[in-house]
């Protein structure tokens, strides 16, 4: 799958899985869990332990089916390290430029954190697909929603406090796509092994982002 491809697939189903886990041994299954509700872009963070054999076994698992990113990647080396093992697409807290330019030279979505909008507009000079606006329980739906006034060329993937009680808002408000964590995948459910959760709590984010698209 193509750069264009897998971002309309990000854009289109408007929910990227947040995995972040103090092991990696049950997160294929929770990712089989996660497509089971509808979510189909998955990013395990750098966090946590194993990650890269993750993505291994991921994208050899999943194909175009599923794309698997890597998050939490803080530096141009961990991209690289991130993209040899199969990621899809790289997340940042943070903007790091060269984080941006290695990605657009192999042609891999990439979508650094930002919080400003001087942030965010440099983010988008240098190349980014998209800018992760994170922490974005600070500001809510209405920090999107000003941040699109000025700057409506911008696609703002909210992370951090997104559930299912401000999903639609951040939508409605013009998010391109939601970042979702602890409240779909968490250390307790993995814990629990329950998987028919995690599929509930995925199919329900999917159905607060249509909610949000409606005119």
């Amino acid at each position: 799958m193509n750069k264009t491809a897998k971002l309309t697939l990000i854009r289109e189903t408007g929910v990227i899985a947040i995995m972040r886990a103090q092991r990696a041994d049950s997160l294929i299954a929770a990712a089989d869990a996660i497509r089971a509700g509808g979510v189909r872009a998955i990013e395990v963070t750098m966090t946590t332990p194993g990650a890269l054999d993750v993505i291994r076994a991921a994208t050899a698992r999943y194909g175009d089916t599923v794309l698997f990113g890597a998050g939490s990647v803080l530096d141009p080396e961990t991209a690289r390290a991130a993209l040899l093992a199969g990621a899809d697409f790289i997340v940042a807290p943070t903007l790091k430029v060269e984080v941006v330019a290695l990605c657009n030279r192999y042609g891999v979505p990439v979508i650094p954190g930002c919080f400003t909008p001087t942030e965010m507009v440099t983010a988008w000079e240098a190349g980014a697909d998209m800018v992760k606006l994170f922490p974005a329980e600070l500001g809510g739906p209405a920090l999107v929603k000003a941040l699109r006034a000025p700057l409506p060329q911008l696609e703002i993937v909210p992370v951090g406090g997104v559930d299912l009680t401000n999903a639609a808002d951040f939508i409605r408000s013009g998010a391109a796509a939601l970042g979702i964590g602890s409240s779909l995948i968490n250390q307790a459910l993995l814990d629990a092994g329950d998987m028919v959760e995690l599929t509930r709590r995925a199919a329900a984010f999917i159905a607060e982002v249509q909610k949000g698209r409606q005119k």
